[in-house]
């Protein structure tokens, strides 16, 4: 039955929308509320409000983790459009005032997904706009946001509630990638292909391996991802990768092949607190492209 004209449908606020996808990302109203820097009991407040609007509940929540009910889950899909459509309005208008410079940074894995579409995008949009990359591991990236020498850059991460500071931007299972029809998984002590100090991947697969009390050697090390997959397909070891990097002749390996769970990790982004209009452009463009793949299931 429609609504009476006299009773008009309440409205949707962005801001609102925007904390209720952080909640439903991190799967934590405190790590959502560093996410979009309020306190979590404005966090709390909004998601109240959002409920007392739809007179439904959008999450299920008890003393350990917050999920999405099936309300909640529609609600997620209309909430990204509408927060992507409403970043792609504004840039119409704001787009032409904006040139200068964003010097953004980002770990080699996305550096390789995700910023040919990012920047391809930002320069359709902000032709007057130059981007400077730089390509690093995640503790050396936050040093140099640190040193002031990026504007803006991804990161990744194994523990979200723990991030002051940073946008989470996704978050996925890490899984143990291993060569289609290969046996590397099969060999003792195992073969482990990881990347430098400091990468997530890299800590949670020594953790769970440690965990586990199983025998390992580093076989190959890289900071490339290029690298990581020469190593997979030649069945010379096998290496903790997201989920999403799964696919072709890579598969993924699980308990059924001895090798025990790693967890999430989440892929972060940290702009500088006086970020300029081209800084502020560059984010927003990061985010819808992380809020695609979230729909599509690719970059």
């Amino acid at each position: 039955m429609n609504a009476p004209l006299n009773h008009p449908l309440p409205l949707l606020e962005l801001d609102v929308l925007r904390t209720f996808v952080a909640i439903a990302e991190t799967g934590s109203f405190t790590a959502a509320a560093n996410a979009v820097f309020r306190t979590p009991s404005a966090v709390s407040m909004q998601i109240k409000k959002l409920e007392d609007q739809l007179g439904r509940a959008v999450f299920s929540r008890d003393a350990r983790s917050v999920t999405l009910t099936a309300d909640g889950e529609m609600l997620l899909t209309f909430a990204r459009r509408l927060l992507a459509l409403n970043r792609e309005a504004v840039s119409k208008f704001v787009a032409p005032s904006i040139s200068g410079i964003v010097r953004l940074g980002s770990p080699d894995d996305f550096g390789e997904r995700v910023l040919p579409s990012v920047l391809k995008r930002f320069a359709q949009s902000h032709p007057a706009v130059a981007v400077d990359v730089t390509i690093d591991v995640s503790t050396n990236l936050r040093k140099r946001m640190a040193a002031r020498q990026l504007d803006i850059t991804l990161i990744t991460c194994t523990d979200a509630k723990m991030e002051t500071g940073v946008e989470i931007l996704l978050s996925e299972p890490i899984v143990w990638a291993g060569a289609r029809g290969g046996c590397a998984h099969l060999r003792e002590p195992l073969p482990v292909s990881i990347w430098e100090e400091g990468c997530a991947w890299r800590s949670a697969a020594l953790a769970a391996l440690g965990e586990q009390g199983r025998s390992y050697r580093i076989a190959y090390m890289s900071a490339h991802t290029a690298g990581q997959r020469a190593a997979i397909l030649a069945d010379l070891a096998i290496a903790p990768l997201p989920k999403s990097f799964i696919g072709g002749d890579l598969v993924e390996l699980g308990e059924n092949d001895g090798l025990p769970p790693m967890g999430n990790y989440h892929i972060g982004m940290i702009v500088t607190p006086d970020a300029s209009a081209p800084v502020r452009a560059a984010a927003d463009h990061i985010r819808a492209t992380f809020e695609l793949f979230h729909e599509t299931g690719h970059f």
